[in-house]
């Protein structure tokens, strides 16, 4: 009885085996990206590159140290793609989607581990919810494939086109950042070339939008379609939060900008591309207009965006909408000295104020310690070296170009913090931490002075 009971305590968590798939799933697409036949050029990359490669694929962000249409194979292309759809959707959306097309029935530990993977609440209807998940994907890419094929087949040729198509629908969807536009723009010129191009620009919006606001709002949205009072408090403040990013981040980068970037564009051209620099950040990483040369303020909006990222349950990264809708709506009910934090109609309780200041708290300091030991590792430009630590912890993507300068030890950072922006943050400690929970005992209380 006693090593039964010693078996069952040695049992991963629903946290644990999240994290550990995540870990292994980066490496083997590590041990794929070194292959030889991975790169253009013979001889394959190298371990640290291939590291850093998969990590960024894997964990959807973005950051590159070389450039992914210059200096990957179509094999390796097709390795990095794979990986950021397994990355997007979660492993164990994937390996349950396996299990139902062997006919294999899902226990309830399985039910567990994906209930989690998703950020549902239930164990109730989670397999049909894969189901919408997995058929709402390709909906979502396939219409984005067509779409930018339009474009890119005028451009690159059918074959290359259709190519091009598939391979940024799926990247812009589950909010990577990756692109091929090297060899025809130059390299990490993402898609600053289509900054002009309605249909480009609008169709990769689009796609980070989508797979961004996450499973559950999809859900919710197919249920109850435009009936705005049958949604879930969670549906409305991801939709309200994400249109107050998206709309008033657009035209905070259209005032910075329009004497900067913008300037000598015309009105339509200046409109797009701010629309774009306020989606991208959460959290795709494309870019249509020159991150580098940002104004100071649209460099700082643009860290700002990235930290908050996208919505729970999605493909993006960051402390999510929801996080910052909490925190915002608990200052304001504090500052009123009202008794709740009142949404919608409803009030929001002090148990999602917990996690929501810890979510935050932890990403930040995460970020600053970050920074912090870069700094102190090699000498580079303050303001690049945040920019590139919110850019990891967020999921993003988007860098000044300061990734390719960073050394082994920094790069080691960076692939820390794509890693703990994926698994989560808190979800990262958890799993490392996690033990048998403690007896609700407080100790005595004692009133501090605050602010």
């Amino acid at each position: 009885m006693w090593i039964k009971g010693e078996r069952r305590k040695a049992k991963l968590s629903s946290l644990q085996i999240i994290a550990l798939g995540f870990l292994l799933i980066i490496l083997a697409g590590t041990a794929l990206l070194m292959l030889p036949w991975a790169t253009r050029a013979p001889g394959g990359a190298s371990f640290g590159d291939a590291l850093f490669t998969a990590t960024s694929a894997t964990c959807v962000t973005g950051l590159v140290v070389q450039d992914t249409g210059t200096y990957w194979s179509v094999f390796g292309q097709v390795v990095i793609i794979a990986l950021i759809q397994v990355g997007g959707l979660g492993f164990m959306t994937i390996a349950t989607l396996f299990m139902l097309l062997l006919r294999r029935r899902l226990g309830l530990r399985q039910r567990e581990v994906v209930v989690d993977s998703v950020s549902h609440y239930q164990l109730k209807g989670v397999v049909p919810l894969v189901k919408r998940i997995f058929f709402g994907t390709l909906l979502a890419e396939g219409l984005g494939a067509v779409l930018l094929s339009l474009r890119f087949v005028e451009d690159f040729g059918p074959a290359r086109g259709i190519y091009y198509g598939v391979w940024h629908s799926v990247s812009a969807f589950c909010n990577a950042g990756f692109d091929l536009m090297g060899p025809h723009s130059g390299a990490y010129s993402s898609f600053m070339a289509y900054v002009g191009d309605p249909l480009v620009s609008l169709t990769l919006m689009g796609l980070i939008v989508v797979g961004g606001i996450g499973f559950l709002v999809w859900d919710d949205l197919l249920r109850n379609r435009w009936r705005w009072r049958r949604y879930r408090l969670q549906t409305k403040v991801v939709l309200s939060t994400t249109a107050v990013l998206i709309f008033g981040g657009g035209l905070l980068f259209f005032l910075f900008e329009r004497n900067n970037l913008g300037a000598g564009r015309p009105l339509g051209e200046q409109v797009l591309a701010a629309l774009f620099d306020a989606v991208t950040p959460r959290t795709a990483g494309f870019n249509t207009t020159d991150t580098a040369a940002l104004s100071s303020g649209s460099f700082l909006l643009t860290m700002a965006l990235m930290f908050i990222g996208g919505s729970p349950g999605s493909t993006a990264g960051g402390i999510k909408t929801t996080t910052i809708a909490v925190i915002l709506l608990h200052t304001i009910a504090g500052v009123r000295r009202e008794q709740s934090a009142n949404i919608f109609g409803r009030s929001i309780g002090d148990e999602e104020l917990k996690k929501a200041t810890s979510v935050l708290f932890t990403n930040l300091f995460l970020v600053l310690g970050g920074v912090l030991v870069i700094c102190g590792a090699q000498s580079l430009p303050l303001t690049d070296v945040l920019f590139e630590a919110f850019s990891a912890m967020g999921t993003v993507g988007m860098s000044t170009g300061v990734t390719r300068s960073l050394s082994g030890f920094s790069r080691a950072v960076i692939i820390f913090l794509m890693y703990c922006g994926r698994v989560g943050s808190i979800s990262f400690a958890v799993a490392l931490l996690e033990k048998k929970a403690l007896p609700p005992v407080t100790l005595p209380r004692e009133r501090i002075t605050i602010g």
